[in-house]
Parts: structure tokens; sequence; C-alpha cells
């Protein structure tokens, strides 16, 4: 316990790394039903005497996705921590209550940002794309990393210092314009990796792209563009979400159908 005290409770990262453990807990366990739910809808004769086991929520006939239960924690853990401030332990217990619910409502992502019910569907991959990055900015807020600069700016004149801020928040913002969410959030709280992908290339399908990779000129940019995020990187990336969130339906048939197309292509 000492140890506890010492590295994680008196610097202040006790309630980052409970809330951290929460979420990765809570993300594999709710995955981990949602797939066994799904398995049993597509074969209900597998397991008919199975009356107990996991199941969709209903109330008075509406079904309740899970992230409302976690809307619901993130709000009630945040409240409880913003009025009384009770300090250790309890406030790793909130950290980790926080935790829980932030997974449950991002891994419902796509239903929220689509308004739709697409968890299993092509567009329900967004949903793992924010668990991955929740986890990052978690995992580097752990390491004490500072949102907005250098953390000990003593010795660092100030005008220095808001230029660095905000070098710091403008790479950030052309990781978005070039379509790179994931690093640029990242990037906030790490300065280098925002750096790095504001300087390689944007993805084809970018603002940045549709409007600085225009003319002559930047047509072979926009070739490199393309060639670097093509149908590989996409299957490659797909493979991984799917790996923790499962596969969407359908998914199966239209890699197979792509894998056809290409072998079709080939001389």
């Amino acid at each position: 316990m000492d140890w506890y005290q010492r590295v994680l409770v008196d610097t202040g990262r006790a309630a980052a790394v409970w809330a951290l453990l929460g979420f990765l807990v809570a993300f594999a366990i709710t995955r981990g039903i949602t797939r066994r739910i799904r398995a049993k809808k597509a074969n209900p004769d597998d397991n008919p005497a199975d009356g107990g086991g996991f199941s969709d929520i209903y109330i008075a006939g509406v079904h309740v996705h899970h992230q409302v239960w976690g809307i619901l924690l993130v709000l009630i853990s945040g409240l409880l921590e913003f009025r009384f401030d009770p300090g250790s332990p309890w406030t790793e217990v909130l950290a980790a209550l926080f935790g829980v619910g932030a997974a449950l409502a991002l891994d419902e992502f796509a239903l929220w940002f689509h308004l739709d019910d697409v968890y299993w569907g092509e567009d329900g991959r967004k949903s793992i794309d924010a668990i991955l990055v929740a986890g990052a900015l978690g995992a580097v807020l752990l390491l004490q990393a500072s949102p907005v600069g250098p953390g000990n700016t003593e010795g660092i004149a100030n005008w220095l210092y808001v230029t660095l801020v905000v070098f710091h928040l403008v790479v950030a913002g052309v990781c978005f314009l070039k379509g790179k969410l994931a690093t640029g959030l990242i990037g906030i709280v790490v300065p280098i990796v925002a750096t790095v992908g504001a300087i390689r290339l944007a993805k084809p399908t970018s603002v940045w792209a549709r409007r600085r990779y225009r003319g002559s000129q930047a047509a072979a940019k926009l070739a490199r563009s393309h060639r670097r995020f093509d149908a590989n990187y996409q299957r490659r990336r797909d493979r991984l979400r799917d790996a923790l969130g499962g596969t969407p339906d359908g998914a199966t048939a239209v890699a197979g159908e792509q894998e056809i197309g290409a072998a079709d292509e080939r001389p």
C-alpha cells in the first residue's frame, strides 16, 4: 500500500488508473456479452433450454441500449466527485465508475452518432474507433502528459510558452483537417504525435486533401495519398476493429466479393 500511496495517490495518478481499468474491463465484458447475445439470436435452436444467460433489456417494450446506463454512470459519478471531492479511496471508486460508464457509452458511439441502431453494421465500427481513441487518451493522461503544453513552465518566458501551446493546438487542428481524428486527439496531450501527423500526407477524402491537393502540382500528392490509404489499408484497419468488436453483419460477404473482384483484375 505504501507503493500505491507514493506512486499513484501522491502523484495524482490513482483516479486515472482506476478510470482506465474500469474502462478497459467494462468494454471487454460488454463486447463479450453483446457477441454472445448476437450468437444466440443467430442460432436460437442451439440452446433451447437456456432460459437464463444474457439477453437485451426491454422496459415497457422499449429496447434500452447499454449506452443509457453508461451516460447515467458518467453523470452520477462526475457529479458526486465535483460536489463532494471525497478523496482517496472514494475518488478512485468514482473514477472506476466513470470509466465503466464511458466504456458503456462509447461502445455504442456509432448509435448516437448516426441516430440509428448500427451496432452490428458497417458503421458500427466507429464505436471501436471511439474506444481506441478514448483508451489511448486515458493512457497518455495516465503518464501525466499535459494537454496544454509543458507541465513545468519555470524558467520559460510567457511569450515562448504561449507560442508553444498555440503551435501545439494548431498542428493538432491540422491533423483533424487531414482526416486523422485519432492522431489529432492523442496529439493534444502528446505534441510530437500531432506534429508528425500534421507533416505526413492527408487522407484523400479529408477536407485538407479536397482543398490543398488540387491542380497539377498537387496531383502527385493526391496520388500518393490514394496509394497510402488504399483498400489494403482499410482492410488492415477493419481486421483490427473486427478482432476487438466482432465482424459486422455482411462484412464477410463484402470481403469475399472484394477478393473475387481483385482476382478478376489480375492478368
